[in-house]
């Protein structure tokens, strides 16, 4: 197939292009400087040149503090650029596969979210990224809109890698315990867009909003205690101890839900797809990291 995708530096399209291009895809791949999906000329006259078989966009404003304060340029991103690529992909007669967020929910439910689930974001990330899949619905009904969280990977900044570089040189850390969702590694993620991909080609029309995360749920703390227990015996450690915090004590801009844990089964049903556990994934990033500190600069 040939993919056009956004993002492509990001966690996920990075994992897009390399897993993209060991399957025999042409993945055309876009950045900011190569494409700002927010002109929505630039985006109507790069889709119809490239002539892609499917548009998967991993663009987004993600920073979800300075949003407070950047909201102009986050709707920009968030909710333009969607709407932009999902009009030129119904120019084109082609699919758009949105990557979106657990952050479209308030986190005061006590039970994982479904797909069904009033969505009540608490900030400005949430909210533009809540706004770019309704524009994505009113201009394209061939459209999946896929919502993931706390994704790490081995590019790009991540939690695992802010833990491992601090976990490096200090004995204690302090992580916040009162926070529950589910890591979700960039490279499974990827994997399961790809499937989608190669579902949507072979003539599935499943179209919809869908969650797709780590099939584990746990809070920051929970997060970081897992990844250090598997990390000790690979790379080299300090810390000795995680201390669970609340989130009072880490106070930011943006409110973040409490719990975000989405529920899966939607997914598994329609295209059979269901991401690995937390330790699986886990392992596996770090045999990577492993692999290239030993290879060495």
């Amino acid at each position: 197939m040939k993919i056009f995708v956004t993002g492509i530096h990001g966690q996920v399209g990075w994992e897009l292009h390399r897993q993209g291009e060991k399957q025999g895809h042409h993945i055309l791949g876009f950045d900011h400087a190569t494409l700002d999906i927010s002109n929505r000329q630039a985006v109507q006259a790069t889709v119809q040149a490239a002539r892609p078989d499917l548009v998967i966009n991993c663009a987004a404003y993600t920073s979800v503090d300075r949003a407070e304060e950047e909201e102009a340029l986050a709707y920009a991103v968030n909710e333009d650029g969607p709407a932009w690529l999902a009009e030129a992909c119904s120019r084109a007669r082609i699919p758009l596969i949105h990557l979106s967020t657990d952050y479209v929910f308030d986190g005061s439910a006590r039970q994982p979210y479904s797909e069904k689930d009033r969505v009540s974001p608490l900030g400005v990330y949430g909210r533009s990224k809540e706004a770019g899949e309704r524009a994505v619905r009113a201009r394209l009904s061939a459209h999946l809109i896929i919502r993931t969280s706390w994704v790490y990977g081995v590019h790009g900044n991540n939690f695992v890698k802010t833990m491992l570089r601090l976990g490096k040189n200090q004995q204690e850390l302090k992580v916040v315990a009162d926070q529950w969702g589910c890591p979700t590694a960039a490279a499974d993620l990827a994997a399961a867009l790809l499937d989608m991909a190669r579902q949507l080609e072979a003539g599935s029309r499943q179209w919809g909003t869908y969650h797709c995360c780590g099939a584990t749920a746990t809070s920051w703390h929970g997060f970081a205690e897992t990844l250090f227990a598997l990390a000790r015996d690979r790379l080299a450690l300090q810390v000795e101890k995680v201390l669970a915090i609340p989130t009072s004590d880490y106070p930011t801009p943006a409110k973040r839900p409490l719990y975000s844990v989405l529920e899966c089964g939607k997914l598994a049903r329609h295209f059979q797809i269901k991401l690995p556990p937390l330790t699986t994934s886990l392992t596996a990033l770090f045999d990577e990291l492993v692999a290239l500190e030993q290879s060495g600069p």
